[in-house]
Formats: C-alpha cells, structure tokens, sequence
C-alpha cells in the first residue's frame, strides 16, 4: 500500500550546506519530521557540489517520513559560477557581466539537461542563452 502524501515542499539549499537553522529548520518543523535526518541525508548527497544552490522536492508523508529529490541548480547559478561573477547586469541590454564561451556553454548544459523540457541540444542552446541574456551575458554560439 502507497504512503499517504501529507505536503510536498520545495525548497533551495546551498549543497552540503543544510542545517537545521532558518529557512530549513522552521520550514521543515510544522511537519513533524526529524530534520536531523534530511540534513545529514541531504549534506551527504550533494557533497561534491559543495555550496551550489540546489532546488529540492521534498515529499512529507503522514507517518513522519520522507522523501527526497534533488533537481539542477538554477541556470542564472550555473552561469554565474561558470563567470565567477556575483550577479548578473542591473542593466542587461547596457552593462555586459560577461560572456559564456561554447566549453562554458556546453558545460552548463551538460549539467542542466536533465531538467531541461527539450532533448535537442539546439534548443538547449536557446534556452541558456535566453537566461544568459536577462543577465546581461553575451553567448558565444
């Protein structure tokens, strides 16, 4: 028998970094789950991307337990790192921040696809340089 669904949360936490102090803690307690647990589950699962803002689904079952799934980081936070920029232009169609090469692009890509709602890479190219544009970054294409 399938588990009763009590809330789905979502939630974005710097990987490796969740503890059980704001936004996690105070989130997560309505709920009666053993924050301890998610964020020693979460820690070790995304170790090796230390730091990197990561969007989680967060599934709460009516008996206490959970589940989990990871999805990619934003692609402003993949550009972002990729420049070793802060953030992107206030003025996008003014102030350049940077410009993506076709390694950096590809990169990005390779990490985003499967979140992405397309296989093509083609159309993969568009869609990160649409997120490139708002941020005032030239792609290289």
């Amino acid at each position: 028998m399938a588990k009763e669904i009590k809330k789905v949360i979502k939630i974005t936490i710097p990987a490796g970094q969740a503890t059980m102090a704001p936004p996690i803690g105070p989130t997560l307690a309505p709920y009666g789950i053993n924050t301890q647990d998610f964020c020693s589950q979460f820690n070790e699962k995304t170790r090796e991307s230390n730091g990197i803002l990561t969007p989680v689904i967060l599934t709460i079952y009516e008996d206490r337990s959970f589940d989990f799934i990871l999805k990619t980081p934003p692609t402003s936070e993949l550009i972002r790192r990729e420049l070793k920029i802060k953030k992107g232009s206030d003025k996008p169609n003014l102030n350049k921040a940077g410009k993506l090469s076709k390694e950096q692009l590809k990169r990005i890509i390779e990490v985003k696809m499967p979140d992405l709602n397309t296989s093509d890479y083609n159309q993969a190219v568009k869609i990160i340089a649409g997120t490139a544009k708002q941020m005032g970054v030239d792609v290289e294409i």
